[in-house]
């Protein structure tokens, strides 16, 4: 067993932990300083925003962002039961885990009461379900660090537009395409069987009237794998880009992850939906002073401000 911990994540050791598992390695990788805007005013070299992506390359990686000090602890337990016992398999499991924890100070919660440790294991599970009813709903799917900018933008969207939010902790993206790529490769050369259910859509379900927002502190990519099993209208965002100096809060703007920024992304939804008036957008941008001209997307003025499918 061993533990690393690294402040560069996979930029700098992709290799070197593709040759350990290579050679039936187990343990932690603990990525230290993890997220795109979290270790800011250094730049480019410290604000990681792609270890999630290159983690998912190597299949003896198992990654999770975790929102919650109860998540890393469940995850950790069940890593070692993995790693240490005949559960799973015999001898014990060959298998790495990649955890990204952050270096900002925020309240940890005790785990809800309605929660279980398998819910964590999976990866996808309703954190805060909305409060009371509203004229519209929707979904904020959010890991890391920046699920307490989507427990805000929760707020933000009862108190300003009544708009109901279930807030999902998504610790698990990369195990969630996983579970969703192998249910549908069985689904394809097994059609005589009963057909397997991804996790992400067999959770979801029940809200696949209500559009889906994910947001983490990583590239659009790494939330956006899951939009072929979300069960609705779907939108990514992230922290696309290089680095820069900056505070958090203004890097956050920058990158439009900050709480009034997926605010709008979830009205922007109900407006494509039909659930909302246009006018709602033009009032968001003067309401929380978002100047999309003056900070675009990926540098390029007339950019894209989200990917959606």
């Amino acid at each position: 067993l061993y533990i690393f911990y690294s402040m560069f994540g996979f930029q700098r050791t992709a290799d070197s932990i593709w040759q350990a598992a290579d050679q039936r390695a187990r343990g932690f990788l603990i990525g230290a300083t993890a997220g795109g805007t979290t270790l800011n005013g250094e730049g480019l070299q410290h604000q990681d925003r792609h270890s999630l992506l290159m983690a998912q390359s190597n299949p003896g990686v198992e990654a999770y962002d975790p929102s919650f000090a109860y998540e890393l602890a469940v995850i950790v337990e069940h890593a070692l039961e993995r790693m240490f016992t005949d559960r799973h398999v015999p001898g014990g499991e060959d298998v790495i885990y990649y955890l990204t924890v952050y270096n900002e100070p925020m309240p940890q919660p005790a785990m809800p009461a309605h929660v279980t440790d398998q819910d964590v294991i999976d990866g996808l599970y309703r954190f805060r379900p909305a409060a009371g009813d509203a004229t519209a709903a929707a979904h904020i799917l959010a890991s890391g660090t920046i699920v307490c900018e989507a427990l805000r933008a929760q707020e933000l969207l009862a108190e300003d537009w009544d708009v109901a939010v279930d807030v999902w902790s998504a610790p698990g993206w990369n195990r969630l395409l996983r579970d969703g790529t192998a249910a549908e490769s069985w689904n394809r050369t097994n059609p005589g069987a009963e057909p397997r259910v991804p996790l992400v859509t067999r959770i979801l379900e029940p809200g696949r009237d209500r559009p889906f927002v994910a947001v983490s502190d990583w590239m659009r990519a790494t939330p956006f794998q899951i939009a072929d099993f979300v069960p609705g209208p779907f939108a990514a965002l992230g922290t696309d880009g290089f680095g820069r100096s900056g505070t958090r809060e203004e890097l956050r703007r920058f990158h439009r992850i900050d709480a009034a920024s997926v605010a709008y992304c979830v009205l922007a939804e109900l407006v494509k939906l039909g659930e909302k008036d246009p006018s709602v957008l033009g009032e968001a941008i003067d309401r929380y002073g978002l100047d999309f001209d003056r900070i675009p997307f990926f540098g390029q003025p007339g950019g894209a401000d989200d990917v959606t499918r």
